[in-house]
């Protein structure tokens, strides 16, 4: 397998576009290549199967979806109230919703791995490991709530970015933004 570290990121990257427009079904290495603007066949020298091309997609995505660490650290600054736990959540949603193919690409890995057990252990992994470090941030942080808000709030304002992402119509960004304050208010104890 090739070693070209930028070339794989690029081809990864390529079939989280592909995979966000045309499902696990349209993810091949031919359309990976022509999405990536590279010669026939390249992916299959980097990917040794199509299984591959999943797991790494789904790996990418959420290091593309990371906070960086100046997002990170102004977590711990001004009031720790529930306004600033509303501030954090909602600029989650906006750095979700600016990577709309991401997430589109990562619903398409969620239902694939109901058929593919290798990539349900990598997502499983994956995504438990997130929430966790979500709850740790959120209790080292000293934000109000415990680390059932923190699982409340993820699964909450998971749905609402489905909706969002996937028929923009029935909330509008207003209400968007309204609904995580809500969400916050109510899943937080008092």
């Amino acid at each position: 397998m090739r070693r070209n570290v930028e070339r794989r990121a690029a081809l990864v990257d390529a079939a989280i576009e592909v995979l966000a427009r045309e499902g696990a079904r349209g993810l091949t290495f031919r359309a990976v290549d022509a999405e990536a603007g590279v010669p026939a066949g390249t992916a299959s020298n980097y990917f040794a199967k199509r299984d591959d091309l999943f797991t790494q997609a789904g790996g990418r995505i959420y290091e593309r979806l990371q906070p960086d660490a100046a997002t990170l650290a102004r977590t711990f600054e001004g009031p720790r109230d529930l306004a600033k736990v509303t501030e954090v959540l909602r600029g989650t949603v906006g750095r979700v919703a600016e990577f709309r193919t991401g997430y589109l690409a990562l619903l398409e890995l969620r239902l694939e791995a109901t058929r593919r057990p290798e990539l349900r252990s990598v997502l499983t992994e994956r995504v438990r490991a997130d929430v966790e470090a979500n709850v740790a941030h959120h209790l080292d942080s000293g934000l109000p709530g415990d680390a059932t808000t923190v699982r409340l709030l993820y699964l909450a304002l998971n749905w609402l970015i489905v909706e969002h992402l996937t028929l923009p119509g029935v909330f509008s960004d207003d209400e968007v933004q309204e609904l995580v304050a809500v969400a916050v208010e109510r899943a937080a104890p008092r």
